[in-house]
């Protein structure tokens, strides 16, 4: 613990422990949603696994839902869940097959990924798909039994012939 660094202002205190400190003020009044904006961006690697060890730990002791807001995705092996946002809206959303730490040693972690579908019916296309099948603009969309077909518009760029 921080015990022996109470009397320590904060100026005085490594960057982990200054993480701890904030996580323990933030749960003071049990939460039932915790929130972390780029919480491990200014830390070494062994503090940041041991912030984001801490985080699991808060979620599956205590129930409560953390959301880690960061632009470092080193961090998708240590969580459940991973939500992309591309251009201000939620695309892709992708969920870990396994439970964590119950992988095996050198087992890689496998992660389900689904594309969001919004209230309306948007959703976005991976830019690597857009990009292999030319697709700009408009697309043709048909409707199979089980599934939607998405390819490019008649003359490749998404447009009907004219």
């Amino acid at each position: 613990g921080l015990a022996s660094r109470m009397e320590h202002r904060p100026e005085r205190l490594s960057g982990g422990e200054q993480q701890r400190v904030a996580i323990a003020v933030a749960l003071a009044h049990n939460p039932p949603l915790l929130l972390a904006d780029e919480p491990t961006g200014e830390l070494d690697s062994i503090s940041a696994a041991a912030i984001l060890d801490i985080f699991h730990t808060i979620n599956k002791n205590y129930g409560i839902t953390v959301v880690i807001v960061t632009h470092d995705n080193s961090i998708t092996n240590k969580v459940d869940r991973v939500v992309t946002i591309r251009d201000g809206r939620t695309s892709i959303e992708s969920v870990r097959g396994s439970v964590r730490g119950e992988e095996k040693e050198g087992q890689e972690i496998r992660f389900d990924e689904y594309i969001v579908l919004d209230s309306v019916g948007r959703l976005q296309l991976p830019r690597e798909y857009m990009n292999k099948l030319k697709l700009k603009n408009r697309v043709r969309l048909t409707l199979e039994d089980d599934h939607v077909k998405v390819w490019p518009g008649e003359n490749g760029n998404g447009d009907a012939k004219q």
